[in-house]
């Protein structure tokens, strides 16, 4: 035998002997929008005193993410969202769809997302947010629009989905503005979720693990973050196949010490999220959708963060912190734990977190 065929011989031989890599059965997209890497850090000081103590800079996996859309650096929701879920880039304002779209004007190629995928593979899947359950970020897992002012037909496209039978458990804010945008559409939102056998309910203490199905959508306004995952997660362990969740903050820091406050509430319950779930069958991911600019500029250890209290305030100089007020382009932090999550690791481009989800799940494109 030659030595060609014996070092032949000898490799497949490794890769027989070789464990496949273990796949998740669950995955938790963790999503700050606007949390990008300086105002992690700000975070972390506000929230702890210290740096680096978030919980999300403590993961074993670290990398950075490019943020930019398909025809501009800087991103805004929408194609920083989509290209996350869908692995494909976009416009700003686009709903995952492809750069074919014209914004308000056409559809463009319709792009399958990775909750779809789950849907399509059987899995439960939920989507938690603190803003209007049919914003930019989380419209971009279930619904596909030419524009993301489009409300009705994110709605729509809520009450009919493409795979499975949809979300199976939202957690959200802008109930008045979604049941006026369906009433002008000639709908009733909530009445047709009720139809498909969600619970639908507003107070969040109705936000438990009772049904299977369930449309929490809340007035404006800020509800506990920590309780509703749980009971999510609760909800979507039921099913034996696992389950795909996405759950988005608001880290934008227009007002700085409310943005830090929401992110360290954030970093609050992902820490008690990973303590509680399986880490054998469990990807935990997070990032950001694309950066914010805001800045430390003073302030030293044992003393607290001077805040202001708008961006405007935030310009004059009086402060640690200076907020111009704007999404910025400068890579995000990626981080993550579990089974794929060694995938995470260098610069990234943001439509190659969709494979690293793909990829932990074990599934093909």
């Amino acid at each position: 035998m030659t030595l060609s065929l014996r070092l032949g011989s000898f490799a497949l031989a490794a890769a027989i002997l070789l464990p496949a890599a273990p796949k998740a059965k669950n995955v938790i997209l963790f999503l700050a929008d606007a949390g990008g890497t300086s105002t992690l850090h700000a975070a972390s000081i506000h929230g702890y005193g210290g740096t680096r103590k978030l919980f999300e800079q403590s993961m074993p996996h670290i990398g950075l993410s490019d943020t930019s859309a398909s025809s501009a650096w800087v991103s805004d929701s929408a194609a920083g969202m989509t290209a996350i879920v869908t692995g494909a880039k976009t416009h700003n304002g686009v709903i995952s769809m492809g750069p074919d779209t014209g914004r308000g004007k056409q559809d463009g190629t319709k792009l399958k997302t990775i909750l779809e995928y789950a849907e399509e593979h059987g899995l439960s899947t939920g989507v938690i947010i603190n803003v209007a359950f049919y914003d930019a970020t989380p419209a971009a897992c279930y619904a596909q629009a030419n524009d993301r002012r489009a409300a009705a037909t994110i709605l729509k496209a809520f009450l009919t989905p493409h795979f499975g039978d949809g979300v199976d458990v939202l957690i959200g804010s802008g109930r008045p503005a979604a049941a006026k945008a369906s009433a002008d559409a000639g709908f009733d939102f909530f009445a047709e979720a009720a139809k498909k056998c969600y619970k639908v309910t507003d107070p969040p203490a109705a936000a438990d693990a009772r049904s299977p199905r369930l449309v929490a959508v809340f007035a404006p306004g800020p509800f506990a973050l920590a309780p509703a995952l749980q009971a999510a997660i609760d909800v979507l362990s039921k099913n034996p196949k696992g389950y795909f969740l996405m759950v988005e903050r608001d880290a934008h820091t227009d007002n700085p010490a409310n943005g830090l406050s929401r992110l360290v509430e954030f970093d609050k319950a992902i820490r008690e999220t990973a303590a509680r779930v399986d880490k054998k069958k469990t990807l935990l991911l997070f990032t950001a959708d694309h950066s914010f600019d805001l800045r430390m500029i003073g302030g030293k250890p044992g003393t607290p963060l001077s805040l202001p209290s708008t961006k405007e305030g935030g310009a004059s100089g009086k402060f640690n912190v200076r907020v111009n007020g704007s999404h910025a382009a400068e890579e995000v932090l990626v981080a993550a734990q579990g089974p794929g999550a060694e995938r995470v690791k260098g610069y990234l481009d943001n439509t190659d977190l969709f494979g690293v989800v793909l990829n932990a799940f074990g599934w093909k494109r």
